[in-house]
């Protein structure tokens, strides 16, 4: 992979804020975290963190603005290309393969120094064990870009489901 930053993946998610606890829809904007200041004083920035976070519509036609959006919010971070990648990937699956065709899903993606989240929240449906062929599926790929830990599903009481992958890198690259 030349020119792209050298990444592992890792399933640890601790030192992320729930971009899905923001609660907001379409038209999202970056936050940084915070912390409760004492009585009397101005709250301060704990860490740079931002969180991005919209809805789509569940057609075909809303994966390339998936795409220029996670693009646009992920402007200078090493691993943008593959991180769009993915996101493009998670939500094809949602529109193709969930009950979001026709309907909506949710992107969310935190960027920290170091690593990157990114998440697509469908509709859920059942889960379909692909066909054993040759060729790679939109999972494979997001899989030989994090390593196995680096990615993973989320089941939610409602029925939706999370699909989320993790890319890190040193810090400063």
């Amino acid at each position: 992979m030349t020119g792209q930053a050298n990444h592992t993946g890792t399933s640890r998610q601790t030192g992320y804020a729930s971009a899905a606890r923001a609660g907001t829809r379409g038209g999202d904007r970056p936050v940084t975290a915070r912390t409760q200041a004492p009585a009397g004083q101005t709250q301060q920035p704990t860490r740079p963190a931002t969180s991005y976070q919209r809805t789509f519509h569940g057609q075909t036609d809303q994966v390339s603005q998936v795409r220029r959006e996670v693009a646009g919010y992920l402007a200078g971070c090493p691993a943008s290309n593959d991180l769009v990648l993915i996101a493009d990937e998670l939500a094809a699956n949602a529109i193709l393969h969930t009950r979001s065709r026709g309907s909506s899903f949710r992107v969310r993606c935190e960027l920290s120094p170091g690593a990157a989240r990114i998440e697509v929240e469908d509709m859920g449906g059942p889960w379909r064990h692909r066909k054993p062929d040759d060729r790679p599926h939109g999972l494979d790929i997001v899989q030989a870009l994090t390593g196995p830990d680096g990615w993973g599903t989320r089941a939610a009481s409602d029925g939706h489901r999370t699909v989320w992958a993790r890319l890190s890198w040193e810090a400063g690259t």
